[in-house]
């Protein structure tokens, strides 16, 4: 089954080691949530992922091709309710802009990772942050 959006799972390094997780808050209800979008027609699913990190949370970096994973969510629009699938791409962040289009519209935070994953609903998104160290990441 083909995913309906794509999304990127943002990381860096500390300088300690630990791995921490970006985590953008959603326009509608301010819920913790990973940069994600629709997919595109003119780009690679991984080059659009990065371009969401780009838009939805300011940042950029390296992105893998090939997705990490996948959750499903309920997305609520005017015709009701339906299941969505985001395949989820890691990206490492490697610059942070001051500016960016959706700044007005969300708050961004880094998080450790067990922080990352105690803070999104979706128990599939917070399986792949807890999995995060497991991949080598």
């Amino acid at each position: 089954m083909e995913a309906d959006q794509v999304g990127a799972l943002c990381v860096r390094r500390r300088d300690n080691g630990a791995c921490q997780v970006l985590l953008i808050t959603s326009r509608d209800t301010g819920r913790w949530i990973i940069p994600k979008g629709w997919r595109a027609e003119r780009l690679k699913d991984h080059e659009a992922a990065a371009r969401e990190a780009h838009e939805e949370a300011g940042v950029a970096g390296q992105i893998k091709s090939e997705p990490i994973g996948k959750y499903t969510y309920p997305k609520t629009c005017r015709t009701g309710a339906r299941s969505l699938r985001v395949d989820v791409f890691l990206l490492f962040v490697r610059n942070e802009m001051d500016h960016w289009p959706e700044q007005g519209q969300r708050r961004r935070a880094w998080f450790d990772v067990p922080e990352a994953a105690a803070e999104v609903r979706e128990s599939e998104l917070r399986t792949l942050i807890q999995e995060l160290e497991a991949i080598g990441v």
